[in-house]
């Protein structure tokens, strides 16, 4: 899945915190995955300041980050869950549309 630093950072907090082994042990691989690695850090020029987030030009551009067939499915899930409790932020739109095909 093709996903910009922004989406990475959307995406993170709204994964299941609990669940079975499984999914748990998934969710361990996705976050991993959607984390930012000292690369990325360097590349982005990723700083935080307190609850901002902040990177250069170079974040905007969508990177391939593999996401496996059961963690797309705990993905779209989530996305779902925030839409029909009401909960989706325009944050969540370009992930929503990546994520969830209706």
């Amino acid at each position: 899945m093709k996903l910009n630093v922004f989406e990475r950072l959307v995406l993170l907090p709204i994964l299941p915190a609990e669940g079975d082994f499984l999914t748990l042990k998934i969710m361990r691989e996705l976050k991993e995955s959607l984390s930012m690695s000292q690369t990325d850090l360097d590349e982005f020029e990723i700083k935080q300041a307190g609850e901002q987030v902040t990177w250069n030009e170079k974040g905007n551009e969508e990177r391939e980050i593999e996401i496996g067939e059961k963690a797309t499915e705990i993905v779209i899930d989530s996305l779902k869950k925030l839409d029909k409790e009401k909960k989706l932020t325009d944050r969540h739109f370009t992930v929503y549309e990546k994520f969830v095909k209706e």
